[in-house]
């Protein structure tokens, strides 16, 4: 018997096939209209859902969908899964971690060589007709800190160690064990011993606001900052502030807190290099974020252990 998925991710509709091959029989509902109409009509057919953190499934979608047994969530964070309720109904949760780790990590160093290198403003005024030589910081030899360091912070860090010859520090709950790199025991710390603080942690209530105003300090006015994970792990207005008084050199962001709004005192300032929440986006990456969604499917049904739990 062919088991349905409700899919309300909207960023690998070329790879869902890999899904119908396998004979799951798919509702697509990539916008709020369609996914609550979707919850309304067929409620009762969902056996898994395919969603991402932002996105999240809510307490009341989830009572909703009497035969949901599954939860697979594209990308490490899961942060408006309402992982509460999912754990009173006996469903199992699974996130995506590593599978987009390389273009996230790829973005992560595009950024930081924007920022640090002027890039976009120096190709804005090249096509304008000007010849502005300016001189930007070299990227070789930084202190790089990354703030997480799973999947995508390990591959920041080799990217960063083994190309650019940066020494690397980190931030997490623990230090880890199997790598060369330095901890520090609290982010304050970190900011203070590098150049360029990269932020790689989940979102979720856990880590809000972890990079606040004293963090943005502690970096400092030769400091940079990039933000390839959650918004909400940075204090916008702190950050915002930070920028404009010049407590901190700049700020590269792929994500804001309001998507896909974004602030215009971000915009309006020199010191920032700002993109659409597309560092997880390739097309290979999305090729294997849904291919472990399959496997994790397959895997949950066949009665075996799914591959990337999340812990509820």
């Amino acid at each position: 018997m062919s088991k349905t998925v409700l899919v309300l991710v909207e960023t690998v509709d070329d790879y869902l096939p890999l899904l119908e091959q396998a004979g799951f029989q798919l509702i697509r509902a990539p916008s709020p209209h369609l996914r609550a109409e979707a919850i309304a009509h067929f409620g009762a057919q969902v056996d898994a859902v395919l969603t991402r953190g932002p996105l999240g499934l809510t307490a009341a979608e989830i009572e909703a969908l009497p035969a949901l047994k599954i939860i697979c969530v594209i990308g490490a964070g899961y942060e408006q899964v309402d992982l509460a309720a999912a754990s009173a109904r006996g469903i199992t949760v699974t996130n995506g971690a590593g599978a987009n780790a390389a273009a996230v990590a790829d973005h992560a160093l595009a950024l930081l060589l924007a920022l640090l290198r002027d890039v976009p403003r120096a190709d804005a005024s090249t096509r304008r007709g000007e010849w502005n030589r300016v001189i930007s910081p070299s990227v070789s030899g930084k202190r790089l800190g990354i703030l997480g360091l799973g999947a995508v912070g390990r591959a920041i860090a080799k990217r960063a160690s083994l190309g650019f010859d940066m020494s690397i520090s980190y931030h997490s709950r623990t230090p880890r064990h199997d790598v060369p790199y330095t901890w520090h025991d609290s982010v304050p710390r970190l900011a203070e011993a590098v150049d360029i603080l990269v932020v790689a942690t989940p979102g979720g209530h856990a880590t809000r606001h972890l990079v606040d105003a004293q963090v943005l300090q502690a970096l400092g006015p030769d400091g940079y900052l990039v933000n390839i994970a959650r918004a909400s792990v940075v204090d916008t207005q702190a950050l915002v502030d930070a920028l404009s008084r010049g407590a901190i050199a700049g700020a590269a962001l792929d994500v804001f807190d309001d998507e896909p709004a974004v602030p215009d005192a971000l915009k309006v300032l020199g010191n920032t290099v700002l993109t659409p929440h597309v560092a997880g986006q390739s097309p290979e990456a999305a090729r294997d974020t849904v291919n472990l969604v399959l496997l994790n499917l397959q895997a949950f049904f066949a009665g075996e252990p799914v591959l990337t739990p999340v812990r509820c």
